[in-house]
C-alpha cells in the first residue's frame, strides 16, 4: 500500500480515533500508528498477514478495541498487558497456542474473542477480569472445560467446536454465567455435570453436535430445574 493512502488513513484516523486498515495483505503493525498514541480508541487490521505485535503496543494507552482477526499471530508481547482501558480484545483467527499471562491485566476487557486459533487448554487466570461478559473459545482444540472456570465473571462462554470431553462440576459455581455454548465437542451424556443443571445460573446450555442426542437430557436429574430458567429468560426476551 502505498504512503499516500496511508497518510490520507492516519490523517482521518486522527480526528476519528478509529484506525481501519483491513485486507491489506500488512506484513506487521503499522509504525507510523506511533503518532497517534494520544488519539485512537479503535483499531482494526484484520485480514491481514501480521505475524506479532510490536512492543510498542503498550503505548495505545487511549485504546478500547484492538481487532486483530484473520491473521498470523502466534503470541502477544507483555506490553499489552499496559492497554487499561481495553474493552474489546478480537483476535479470531490466528495461530495463537496458548494466551499469555499478561492478558490478565486488561482490568477493563468485557470481550474477549479467540475462535478459531490453536488453543490446546482453557486459558488460565482469567478471573482477575471482574468486568469480562463475553469469552469466545469456539474453533480450538480445547480438551476440558476446568474448574479454574468458576472464577471468571463472563456472562457467556462459547466453547463451540473444540474437543472437550470433560466439563468439571465446578462450573456450576460461576457466578454471572447464563450463556454455555459446547456445540460440536465430544462430550457423553453422562459428562454433563448435574449441578450445571440444579444449581448454576445458566440458563442455556448449548450442546447440540456431541456424542448424545440432545432430548437425551430429559431424563437427567436437574433438566427440570434448568427448563424453569431457560423458559423464565425466554419469557423476557419476547
Amino acid at each position: 500500500m502505498g504512503n499516500s493512502a496511508l497518510k490520507a488513513h492516519l490523517e482521518t484516523s486522527q480526528k476519528t480515533g478509529v484506525f481501519q486498515l483491513t485486507g491489506k495483505g500488512l506484513l506487521e503493525f503499522p509504525e507510523e500508528l506511533q503518532r497517534l498514541t494520544g488519539n485512537l480508541r479503535t483499531v482494526d487490521l484484520s485480514n491481514n498477514k501480521i505475524e506479532a505485535l510490536p512492543p510498542f503496543i503498550g503505548s495505545f494507552l487511549h485504546l478500547k478495541s484492538l481487532t486483530i482477526n484473520a491473521n498470523k499471530l502466534t503470541t502477544l508481547p507483555n506490553e499489552i498487558a499496559k492497554l487499561k482501558k481495553l474493552e474489546t480484545l478480537s483476535l479470531n483467527g490466528n495461530q495463537l497456542q496458548t494466551l499469555p499471562a499478561c492478558v490478565a491485566q486488561l482490568k477493563a476487557l468485557r470481550t474477549l474473542s479467540l475462535s478459531g486459533n490453536k488453543l490446546l487448554e482453557f486459558p488460565s487466570g482469567l478471573g482477575t477480569l471482574r468486568h469480562l461478559d463475553v469469552l469466545d473459545l469456539s474453533k480450538n482444540h480445547i480438551r476440558a472445560l476446568p474448574a479454574e472456570a468458576n472464577e471468571l465473571q463472563a456472562i457467556e462462554i462459547n466453547l463451540n467446536q473444540n474437543q472437550i470431553s470433560v466439563v468439571s462440576p465446578e462450573v456450576s459455581r460461576t457466578p454471572r454465567l447464563k450463556v454455555l455454548r459446547l456445540e460440536e465437542n465430544c462430550l457423553e451424556l453422562a459428562s454433563i455435570p448435574i449441578p450445571i443443571l440444579t444449581d448454576s445460573q445458566v440458563s442455556l446450555i448449548s450442546l447440540e453436535g456431541n456424542l448424545f442426542e440432545v432430548k437425551m437430557m430429559r431424563d437427567l436429574e436437574g433438566y427440570d430445574k434448568y427448563m424453569e430458567r431457560f423458559t423464565a429468560t425466554k419469557k423476557k426476551f419476547t
